[in-house]
């Protein structure tokens, strides 16, 4: 059976938002390169979208981090599935995430980073839940969208694996 997609945020306004935080990031970071952290597997379709629309030098790695499985909500335990390949020291690390609900994931994974030595940490997320923040502290610098309280999907966004393809950002309905 075919779960039913509503549109939330169609494409058109995704694209734009991407471009303007893009836009943002490059302003921040005028004169010294960033190093993109792209939290798999939701992150990806994102951060290459954002990647592209950053005009100072880019670096880019790859984590994956889970506190979910296959259900909707967050399990509260934070596992790192795939590391870094690259050191961090030294470097302006911006941390790419598809969504933050409790901030718990983020809030462990900043800390994890911190160890590393970056010169900073920010963070930058494709859509925000602060309703659904049970980590007060974690503070994001970059936000395209913050949404109500619904599971949604696309854009690299997934239930239980599916419509992470999806061009736009839809709900789920049941």
């Amino acid at each position: 059976m075919e779960d039913k997609i509503r549109v939330l945020i169609p494409e058109e306004e995704v694209d734009a938002r991407v471009e303007e935080i893009g836009k943002k990031i490059s302003e921040d970071y005028t004169g010294q390169p960033v190093h993109l952290i792209c939290v798999l597997k939701g992150g990806v379709f994102f951060t290459c979208e954002l990647a592209k629309r950053i005009t100072v030098p880019v670096s880019m790695d790859f984590m994956c981090v889970s506190s979910y499985g296959a259900g909707t909500q967050s399990s509260g335990v934070v596992r790192i599935i795939k590391d870094l390949d690259e050191p961090l020291a030294g470097k302006h690390v911006l941390i790419v995430e598809d969504i933050i609900d409790s901030g718990r994931t983020l809030s462990y994974l900043i800390e994890v980073l911190k160890q590393r030595g970056p010169a900073d940490i920010k963070i930058c997320t494709l859509l925000d839940k602060p309703s659904r923040r049970v980590k007060k502290e974690v503070q994001v610098d970059y936000t395209c969208f913050s949404i109500p309280d619904e599971f949604v999907v696309g854009y690299g966004l997934d239930y239980d694996q599916k419509y992470r393809n999806l061009p736009y950002i839809g709900v789920v309905e049941v």
